[in-house]
């Protein structure tokens, strides 16, 4: 079976190659002979990314897109020559970390060229005396974590694809990790990085743990989706690994209450590695068997570090969640989450019930957020086949958090999976925008949120399309994404 053989989702303005042998050919002079494919069946793994809708479509027998070359290569010099060469062809370039994207971010609409990143796999530096780590961005992230715990370290990144997920992937979604509160986000901890720029120049920006050198054009990397840029290696800021950990639990009568006391932690410049909300629906989902959480909002606390001050933040903790009607419900509820972390179960149960089913985070300001939480719920209610709507809230900040809803529905007969998932997606965003909020915190934007930023950005977006025409005059890397659809479809 052959992938004209497949429907395509993205089929439109796709990349045309009048030769693709001698496109082949000059490939394989670049990366070697066993580092290039046209073979159907490693062209299809490349089809999708981890967007839920991919299992949808996989059931009906359809892919989003097909690529039409897989590269592997493993030095830089190589991403270098293959960037130079596709602006000669004007040929789109995808960059591919692991795949578990789960916005679209590297589905190659387009056709062209994937460049997987798995050979920069290597770990070339950890420093205990600076208390950093570098790495090449395809090393997995769970290989990385576990060879700094062997070592006595943690880099206190862990988002719940850490199993599937690279560096490279969390620096260019602006991921963010469970323990997040204490240990930041991704833009928190790079500290370096080294990026091949779309025509093919090479910058690396000097590890330093702040710099008033002019504006931090590093920064334009993180969250660029591989647009503006492939990052090729990073150095990341580390910790010791924790002396104490403390788990702790409290039940809440309503979303406001939580949101009060966690809030007021954070304050008094407190900050647990781990909370987590759930709302009522999520509450009887995932904790039906504490009694003292019937009919309530679940909190679990996780704080660690030095045994001192973990046991500060474990008081001021219970001070302010009792303070907040909050009822003490022991460790069981955060052990229960360390056991089932990272089981994501509903998503390969639903669609072959015909299920759209899907995940969406967004961030607000701690004035809005109780607002958004449920305007967004109360506007999902009122579409048709809509079976479940709830969230969890698992990053905060001193000033905001980062809410995530989960959805799921089934179409009506004249609508497709995806004019359904398409229609979800939108009300969500909408309802987040109109109520003050941002339209995304941590997966980024790839194909599904692209038509949102113009809401999001405003005016500023005019500028981040010059900025990318600066540096991608041909608009060959990762097109189609964030900037709305700057690429016109073309040919060699």
């Amino acid at each position: 079976m052959e992938l004209e053989d497949f429907e395509l989702i993205y089929k439109e303005n796709r990349w045309e190659c009048k030769d693709k042998k001698k496109i082949e050919d000059k490939l394989r002079k670049i990366v070697g002979e066993n580092n290039v494919s046209s073979k159907t069946i490693d062209l299809l793994a490349y089809t999708k990314d981890a967007a839920l809708i991919g299992m949808n479509w996989t059931i009906q027998g359809t892919i989003a897109a097909k690529p039409d070359f897989i590269i592997w290569p493993d030095t830089i010099e190589q991403i270098s020559d293959i960037l130079k060469l596709s602006n000669q062809e004007k040929i789109p370039v995808t960059p591919y970390g692991e795949g578990s994207g789960v916005v679209g971010g590297a589905v190659p609409i387009y056709g062209g060229i994937i460049i997987d990143m798995k050979k920069f796999n290597k770990i070339l530096e950890i420093n205990d005396k600076n208390l950093t780590v570098t790495a090449q961005t395809g090393i997995n992230g769970m290989n990385l974590e576990r060879t700094l715990n062997s070592k006595g370290y943690t880099a206190g990144h862990i988002p719940q694809s850490i199993y599937i997920s690279s560096l490279g992937g969390w620096i260019s979604h602006r991921a963010a990790g469970q323990f997040s509160t204490k240990y930041g986000k991704i833009e928190d901890i790079v500290l370096g990085m080294e990026v091949v720029l779309p025509q093919g120049e090479i910058i690396d920006f000097k590890t330093i743990p702040r710099a008033s050198t002019g504006p931090q054009l590093d920064k334009l990397f993180i969250g660029g989706e591989g647009t503006l840029g492939i990052i090729t290696k990073a150095t990341l800021k580390i910790w010791p690994f924790p002396e104490k950990r403390t788990l702790i639990s409290y039940a809440f009568n309503s979303m406001e209450d939580s949101f009060e006391a966690i809030r007021q932690i954070l304050r008094e410049n407190i900050y647990p590695a781990v909370i987590r909300i759930y709302d009522h629906f999520e509450t009887m989902r995932h904790f039906p068997d504490i009694e003292n959480a019937k009919d309530k909002v679940m909190v679990i606390f996780v704080c660690e570090g030095n045994k001192k001050l973990v046991d500060l933040e474990e008081s001021i903790t219970r001070e302010k969640s009792e303070k907040n009607s909050g009822i003490d419900c022991g460790e069981h509820p955060v052990e229960h989450w360390f056991e089932t972390r990272f089981r994501v179960t509903e998503t390969s149960a639903m669609p072959p019930y015909k299920i759209v089913f899907d995940t969406i985070e967004v961030a607000s300001l701690w004035e809005n957020a109780a607002n958004i939480y449920h305007s967004v719920l109360e506007s999902f209610k009122k579409l048709q086949g809509v079976i479940m709507i709830t969230a969890h809230i698992s990053h905060f900040y001193p000033n905001g958090v980062g809410i995530y809803f989960s959805f799921g529905g089934t179409p009506s007969k004249e609508e497709t999976d995806f004019e359904y998932y398409q229609k979800c997606w939108n009300t969500v965003i909408k309802a987040t925008l109109d109520a003050g909020g941002s339209i995304a915190h941590h997966h980024g934007i790839g194909i599904n949120r692209s038509h949102w930023m113009e809401g999001e950005w405003g005016d500023g977006l005019n500028t981040l399309k010059e900025i990318k025409k600066l540096l991608d005059p041909n608009n060959i890397l990762n097109p189609g994404k964030i900037y709305i659809d700057t690429w016109k479809g073309g040919e060699n």
